[in-house]
């Protein structure tokens, strides 16, 4: 018998006693950087002269670890160790699978504080947005184990005179799990473990910028108790690797968390049956967002400089459901615009090694140039309000930016910046608002900030997005509480942390039995 579950509480680092024990745990991080990592296929542990090399993005001096590369020949190596062990693995009790999860969970919530501090030095996470990342991770594990052993025993289906039936969940074979460096742990954690749970075997490809954080972790399912080759760690090159993975004939599932171009592109090799291949391939894609905070004429103007602030700003804007277009009733827009800039001000900006740094840098110098682009684009399509300056010389920081009067089909409006860039933008009225939020292509998150009970009704039909949220930001999704996916381009809406997800890894098995 489980507990029932709850979502992960997050540190009060404003408490002098957690403030000195996360300076304890970044202390021991940077004793450690600097170590090599190998790929661990079917239990051992392979180094390569290849090597992804992960460095501080506040600090581009600092390396944080080395982490060998796997070519072809050793993704072959792994996907035949995945699919050999998925022979047993899938005959485990589901709730011995779950009881891994759970052991895994308390080990990373003993150690919390150095996942976290590995998330500043690694990922540029400031420490609420990083205590935040690992708590996520530590929820996954506690959900996926218990929605596992809920669903153990399959759903019920109708029998009738002289026959029994039953509708059971089975695994479906090798997973190949391609997660985001925005969300290095609770991301990367979520996806590999409800392929695990749910008896599927895991080639884990981690983001090229936050691999250290990935071999910790496959370390730390090592000792909860993970056989071998049930968990391969295989980073590479996303094209020689990526690709191959995907392509493999025995690859039976790919789960992939990133951008737009990289989904469409996994999705449409996945649809390819190669030879040898006996089975039609399923990709979970979680692909991006262009959120929008929408504000109506009788909202708490404080609260919608804050959800707007929240919704953009938080963790550099680097968030598929950063809210990164605000859309202002025309009779409040001058108010929340000054309200929001007002606010901004007071943000400070540096490395997040630093408690009082509420933001940090950008992940790396292709996100920092494309970034800094979209800023240029913006001078052009709107009236720079605050912010639109970077500095790349020692880490990749760009001040949180605000543009003002763009229109609805401006490029900013329209394509995903990933980064502290928000648009704001004018409607006569609440309809125009929810036309202009949903002029795109993406369908993740939105907010709307009313009063207005009619208007809620009309946003809940009528705001075509995956997660909507109300009088409050767009962003931080709580495993349980608000399962996450999105619609339209955003991806395949597979809602993570919700109760439907871990069926989307397994297939479903009619058994009827005469008597």
């Amino acid at each position: 018998m489980t507990t029932p579950y709850q979502h992960e509480p997050f540190t009060n680092f404003q408490v002098e006693e957690n403030r000195r024990a996360f300076e304890e745990a970044l202390n021991k991080v940077e004793a450690s950087l600097g170590q090599d990592y190998s790929l661990v296929i079917d239990g051992e542990r392979i180094s390569t002269d290849e090597k992804l090399v992960s460095v501080n993005p506040a600090n581009t001096n600092e390396i944080i670890g080395t982490v060998s590369k796997a070519n072809q020949e050793l993704a072959d190596k792994a996907i035949e160790a995945a699919s050999k062990a998925f022979e047993s693995w899938r005959k485990w009790d589901p709730v011995a699978r779950a009881e891994i999860l759970f052991r895994a969970a308390a080990k990373m919530r003993r150690r919390k504080h150095e996942f976290s501090a590995l998330l500043v030095k690694e990922a540029g996470k400031p420490w609420k947005e990083a205590d935040a990342d690992t708590a996520e991770a530590i929820d996954f594990m506690e959900y996926y184990a218990r929605q596992m052993i809920a669903l153990k025993d399959g759903k019920p289906v109708n029998s009738r005179e002289g026959e029994i039936n039953k509708y059971i969940y089975q695994p479906i074979g090798v997973s190949v799990v391609i997660p985001p460096w925005n969300f290095a742990c609770a991301i990367m954690v979520g996806t590999t473990v409800a392929p695990l749970v749910t008896g599927n075997t895991v080639l884990l490809k981690p983001a090229e910028p936050t691999p250290v954080i990935a071999a910790k972790f496959v370390n730390l399912m090592e000792e909860a108790g993970l056989p071998k080759g049930v968990l391969n760690f295989v980073p590479g090159d996303p094209v020689e690797i990526g690709e191959y993975l995907v392509d493999h004939p025995k690859t039976a599932l790919i789960s992939f968390t990133g951008s737009r171009a990289v989904g469409t592109r996994i999705y449409q090799r996945a649809a390819i049956v190669h030879e040898g291949q006996f089975h039609l391939k399923r990709v979970i894609a979680e692909m991006g967002g262009k959120d929008t905070v929408v504000v109506d004429k009788d909202a708490d103007l404080d609260l919608a400089a804050e959800s707007i602030l929240t919704s953009a700003f938080g963790f550099s804007g680097q968030k598929c459901s950063a809210g990164s277009r605000a859309v202002i009733h025309q009779d409040v827009y001058d108010a929340v615009l000054e309200k929001t800039v007002q606010l901004v001000k007071d943000i400070t900006v540096g490395d997040p090694r630093f408690q009082e740094n509420w933001m940090g840098p950008v992940i790396n110098q292709k996100a920092f140039d494309k970034i800094m682009g979209y800023i240029e684009i913006g001078k052009e399509e709107g009236r720079l309000v605050i912010g639109g300056e970077g500095d790349d010389s020692k880490g990749y920081f760009i001040q949180p930016t605000i543009f003002a009067d763009v229109a609805p089909d401006a490029r900013i409006m329209q394509e995903e910046i990933f980064g502290p860039v928000v648009a704001f933008c004018k409607a006569k009225d609440f309809d125009e608002a929810l036309e202009i939020a949903n002029n795109t292509e993406y369908g993740l998150t939105g907010a709307v900030i009313t009063r207005n009970a009619e208007h809620m009704e009309r946003a809940k039909r009528d705001f075509h997005v995956g997660n909507l949220y109300f009088n409050r930001n767009c962003t931080g999704a709580i495993v349980g509480y608000h399962p996450f996916g999105g619609f339209k381009m955003s991806g395949t809406d597979s809602k993570a942390g919700g109760p439907d997800y871990l069926i989307l890894h397994m297939q479903a098995k009619t058994i009827s039995q005469m008597l």
